[in-house]
């Protein structure tokens, strides 16, 4: 556990058998440590949970990646940008893509503060972990934050037009497991269309439709198999990503869609394209705005050729 080994479990499992058997050949004198290597053994439980989550989701990544389509290699004119809105050929301009090759997949890691509800005062910390695919479009999203003493886990993902949250104490007992539901579907989808701003050259894929709206705001709609989705990206005057706004579902229990902003905080420039580094995300609520989520881009990497790995998640 100390050098953050994946198979730590293994070892845990077998000292466990070991000292089990070691206690009933001498029961008598040894019965009560019976009780401490039953913590061993609820450790090893959520040691081995830990690794099952992990092993799971790098597999989920693992074929991702191996169904996703190679986009044209051809480097982006002017001509390629022509059919968009001013505004959205100003953000691709002042972005950097133009002469570049489009992105076919992404992986970035963050760094997150979040609040698991409106009255929380104080932030969680946590790291997370995306890939992302532009064909078809897809993304696979896991985090490590803390629930109080209890470290939390969860995986979201897009694929096939279908949106899946789970989120799990421990990395044991699902708190949430949210699928199958049309809320779910459009709320996913219209995130992966938000977060076309740290790889803009999707916003030129066939699934996406724009429309100008101002001088500097532009709507997009997305659809993938059966779900659909819009929202608005605001830009200033330079063609710089300012906010995205969508009427989204926050969970299944709402009635009505609500309010969602992305904000850029930061701008840089990463791998030779100009992106929000430092964002927030926040729901208009009935009581008041509830900003949720404040993250920065650590590290984001373009058309990568390495399969994740278990031992490589989170990594920095």
């Amino acid at each position: 556990m100390i050098f953050n080994s994946n198979y730590y479990w293994l070892i845990g499992a077998l000292v466990v058998i070991i000292v089990q058997a070691f206690i009933v050949n001498h029961w008598s004198n040894a019965k009560y440590w019976t009780i401490l290597n039953a913590i061993f053994l609820i450790a090893t439980i959520i040691s081995y949970s830990a690794f099952s989550f992990k092993n799971k989701v790098s597999k989920e990544r693992v074929q991702m990646l191996k169904s996703s389509t190679n986009i044209s290699q051809k480097v982006i004119t002017e001509k390629d940008i022509s059919h968009l809105p001013a505004v959205v050929q100003k953000w691709l301009v002042n972005g950097g893509v133009m002469g570049k090759k489009p992105i076919t997949n992404i992986r970035l890691t963050q760094d997150l503060q979040l609040k698991m509800t409106p009255e929380q005062n104080s932030w969680n910390n946590g790291i997370a972990e995306q890939y992302i695919t532009v064909q078809p479009p897809t993304f696979n999203w896991s985090i490590k934050t803390r629930m109080g003493v209890m470290g939390v886990v969860g995986r979201d993902k897009f694929e096939h037009g279908q949106g899946e949250m789970v989120i799990k104490l421990m990395s044991l007992v699902s708190v949430a497991n949210a699928k199958q539901s049309e809320k779910v579907d459009q709320a996913t989808l219209q995130r992966y269309l938000a977060e076309i701003v740290w790889y803009p050259t999707a916003s030129l894929s066939p699934y996406i439709v724009w429309e100008q709206i101002d001088g500097n705001t532009a709507k997009a709609t997305m659809k993938v198999n059966d779900t659909k989705g819009a929202g608005a990206f605001y830009f200033d005057d330079h063609g710089n990503f300012l906010k995205f706004t969508a009427l989204r579902y926050k969970d299944l229990k709402d009635k009505e869609p609500k309010l969602w902003t992305v904000s850029a905080i930061k701008t840089e420039e990463r791998n030779g394209i100009r992106m929000p580094v430092e964002l927030k995300a926040d729901w208009k609520l009935d009581n008041g705005d509830w900003t949720w989520l404040k993250l920065k881009i650590k590290a984001i990497n373009y058309n990568v050729t390495k399969t994740p790995t278990v031992g490589n998640m989170y990594a920095k």
